[in-house]
């Protein structure tokens, strides 16, 4: 198993876990005006690059 020889200090803990954190993810706007994000069809039209895709609102 794994021992610390030395403890690490807050300063160096900060700096290794700088990487840690959960980015906030990018937000485009569709054409009907609704947040989607980018490279992905848009959840409550279907639209995606100013075509039409199919939707789970259209198949039921």
């Amino acid at each position: 198993m794994a021992v610390q020889q030395t403890k690490k200090s807050r300063s160096r803990k900060g700096m290794r876990r700088s990487h840690d954190h959960v980015d906030t993810p990018t937000v485009v706007f569709c054409s009907c005006g609704q947040p989607t994000l980018p490279h992905r069809v848009c959840a409550s039209c279907g639209e995606y690059k100013g075509r039409k895709f199919a939707t789970l609102a259209d198949k039921q």
